[in-house]
């Protein structure tokens, strides 16, 4: 398994040994002559793994290494050692280092293992990662996320470009999965092994913006008190998810139009160029084609971005698909509020889903389950959907008071299976302690004895 690595080491003998030894096993070799080099180039590229001679000039291998472990992406580390500094290297890798060579270097094969096993850990620790990532994501099933006739293009669309390195613009309404498929596609590529860092630039103050997205230096501005790196640098060998790109002001349209012309940036008052080895996904609900008609929008990164242009439907043109959402989502939710069983839905509450509109699309799906799932018992009824998909005025009042004798039910059956304990029955109803509280006091319960 070829990787990127890192030859810290002042002797230009032994360097260009490891480093010819290395290139021709078709690893992607850099060389730093001192500890002070090495941090540096550590901490604008990506290494899988750095190979640093203890004794260096500058700053010694234990202090690079220790500097180098508050990195967001620490590379592993094998550390070189002469006879009779065996016991320095073992007190390394008590403290995370992977393993130490002895110098001079036995025979090339000793190194091509111990690199081979290093590289092997770094990948598994990575698919550890990125496996975490898709649980707290909770993504669903891939032939959910693709349910629906209209959505075979897309997914064919998405296999495609998974497979490439080129930038992917995403276009559609809020709440039809953009992020979601930007994961699938970062989990399906040859950087899938590396973070995925989505940034949602509607949603932080146009003034803070370019420091999220390229760090700043210590001084850079009143109150950075300290060095603090951007998104980009935190997404290096990885994928940025850019969310809301329409709603990027101008100035910083023309610093995102460098990064992706020259695949450099630097950080808000600093001078160091800093390699971006980042693919970038972009989203927005706009039509971005109109924004550059209306000068709103640089015409130049627009096509810069629109690569690979995919637009997903929205859930009211994916009607054949929401039976199959809907009885995930009651497994899902059933799960999380602590249900010994799964919650079913009705026939006649889905026939109404069927026919509702969507202008919120699967998100707006996802939490009308959400709610249904605490309110129901056995099975979600037209009584625990919302009022206003049911229609008439008449029709919502009663299922609005329906909704809160069931709501109440819900509450008093998990404060007398929990004896009372508040915090206990939040838990099992998929809410917070905080919300709980709220709705005793709506319902009038707060100060009454419930179980």
């Amino acid at each position: 398994m070829p990787g990127t690595i890192l030859i810290a080491e002042d002797d230009d003998v032994f360097s260009e040994l490891l480093s010819t030894i290395l290139n021709k096993a078709g690893h992607t070799v850099a060389t730093a002559a001192d500890g002070g080099e090495a941090l540096r180039r550590i901490q604008r590229e990506h290494f899988d793994l750095v190979i640093s001679d203890l004794k260096m000039p500058v700053r010694s291998g234990l202090e690079l290494f220790r500097v180098a472990r508050m990195e967001p992406t620490p590379p592993l580390f094998i550390f070189i050692t002469a006879f009779g500094r065996v016991e320095e290297a073992a007190s390394a890798i008590k403290s995370g280092a992977f393993d130490f060579l002895s110098k001079p270097l036995k025979d090339p094969a000793t190194l091509l293992y111990t690199v081979k096993k290093a590289l092997e850990h770094v990948k598994l620790q990575r698919l550890t990662i990125s496996l975490k990532d898709i649980e707290q994501a909770g993504l669903p099933p891939e032939e959910l996320i693709f349910a629906g006739r209209t959505m075979e293009t897309t997914k064919k669309l998405v296999q495609d470009v998974s497979r490439t390195p080129s930038t992917v613009m995403l276009y559609g309404e809020s709440g039809t999965g953009k992020e979601l498929i930007a994961r699938m596609i970062h989990l399906a590529s040859s950087r899938s092994n590396a973070p995925f860092i989505p940034v949602n630039c509607a949603a932080i103050p146009e003034n803070l913006l370019e420091s999220e997205l390229f760090g700043h230096e210590r001084g850079a501005f009143t109150g950075a008190i300290q060095t603090r790196l951007g998104k980009f640098e935190l997404a290096q060998g990885g994928t940025i998810f850019l969310d809301e790109i329409g709603e990027m002001p101008a100035l910083l349209q023309a610093k995102l139009l460098r990064v992706l012309q020259e695949r450099v940036f630097e950080r808000l008052g600093g001078v160091m160029q800093i390699k971006a080895d980042v693919r970038v996904i972009a989203a927005t609900n706009r039509n971005l084609a109109t924004e550059v008609a209306e000068k709103r929008f640089r015409e130049d990164l627009y096509y810069r971005l629109d690569v690979f242009p995919i637009t997903l439907p929205p859930l009211r043109d994916r009607r054949d698909a929401i039976g199959d959402l809907v009885r995930y989502f009651c497994a899902r939710f059933s799960v999380a509020s602590g249900h010994r069983r799964a919650v079913g839905i009705t026939q006649e509450a889905l026939q109404v889903l069927e026919q509702h509109s969507w202008p919120g699309n699967v998100r707006e799906l996802q939490n009308i389950i959400e709610r249904g799932i605490i309110l129901a018992t056995r099975e979600i009824t037209i009584a625990e959907l919302p009022p206003v998909l049911l229609g008439t005025q008449q029709t919502s009042t009663n299922g609005d008071g329906i909704l809160k004798i069931r709501e109440e039910a819900a509450i008093r059956t998990a404060l007398q299976e929990y004896r009372g304990n508040r915090r206990q029955a939040a838990q099992a109803l998929g809410i917070s302690l905080r919300t709980l509280q709220y709705r005793l006091k709506e319902l009038g319960l707060a100060c009454r004895e419930v179980y």
